[in-house]
């Protein structure tokens, strides 16, 4: 009986502490890099408190650095990890109806993991929620390389580029039917400072006249595809000098042939001509003096 008195206290701790419910999101919360978001976090009571027995704390749940603190009726940031000063707050004049939602300001790439979220009210509890951070890439952009005097068949560079996104993402080269190259792509991915990626993506593809090659880009988290194409026409598609000058060396011979022939046949028509006007004079001639030689009938 003695043990069962001792026990008893523990008990009723434990189910007193089970019934302070702190609710989260279960599914990851997806932030814009550089704007505010909000992690979250109530505590439902049916029995109205008091602010002064209330205490809130926000940590990173992997190294349990503080973000935000709150107890004895207001904000305790003296151990607020240094790249949260400044960007966190609480809804104070929302705490009483138990709302422990941290308003999280101009996030950042950092900021991405799991936050946790503690709640005090003479018992209390905890839930841990997951944040993934997301930035929009520019438009991409399909420019051709330099190669010069190209033939049909060569090989020419298509490159694919587009900056300030995250996380990394997928890029798909396609051709004009829809079909996807994968073949000879070259894809890279650069962070800066922010950690926010460039991608940079190659195709290097056998020159056809009047093709076009599209680059798609993706973003995992935003579900976003933007897409840029570039066509090769026939005038992208040149000759080299000296087949060029063989071509232009062929048709002039060509035209000087032309140019001989119809001076030959203009020269044999008017040969003709004029044999088949001699031929005419005598044949008159002969029938005239046919006609002189035959006697006059008395």
């Amino acid at each position: 009986m003695t043990i069962l008195a001792l026990l008893l206290p523990t008990l009723l701790a434990v189910r007193v502490q089970a019934e302070l419910e702190v609710l989260v999101p279960e599914l990851p919360v997806v932030a814009l890099y550089g704007t505010d978001t909000t992690l979250n976090c109530s505590f439902p009571l049916a029995a109205p408190f008091n602010l002064s027995d209330l205490s809130i704390f926000w940590q990173l749940t992997d190294t349990r650095r503080s973000v935000h603190a709150f107890w004895d009726g207001r904000d305790q940031l003296l151990d607020q990890g240094e790249s949260f000063v400044n960007r966190t707050g609480l809804f104070h004049a929302e705490l009483g109806s138990g709302n422990a939602s941290l308003l999280l300001r101009r996030v950042q790439i950092a900021d991405e993991g799991s936050f946790t979220c503690f709640v005090r009210v003479e018992e209390y509890n905890s839930a841990a929620l997951l944040v993934l951070v997301a930035a929009p890439y520019s438009k991409p952009e399909v420019t051709r390389g330099l190669e010069l005097n190209l033939r049909p068949g060569d090989e020419v560079s298509l490159t694919c580029e587009a900056y300030g996104g995250y996380p990394q993402a997928s890029v798909l080269w396609q051709d004009g039917g829809g079909r996807n190259l994968t073949d000879n792509v070259t894809t890279s991915a650069v962070a800066n400072e922010e950690g926010l990626y460039s991608v940079h993506s190659v195709l290097r593809v056998a020159v056809e006249p009047n093709s076009t090659y599209s680059c798609r880009l993706l973003n995992p988290l935003l579900g976003e595809e933007g897409l840029a194409s570039v066509t090769i026409t026939a005038q992208n598609i040149g000759f080299p000098p000296v087949a060029l000058g063989v071509t232009v060396g062929l048709a002039v011979c060509l035209l000087g042939l032309l140019i001989a022939l119809g001076v030959v046949c203009h020269r044999k028509i008017k040969e003709s001509e004029a044999a088949e006007a001699a031929e005419g004079c005598k044949d008159n001639e002969e029938d005239e003096s046919k006609t002189a030689m035959t006697p006059l009938k008395s």
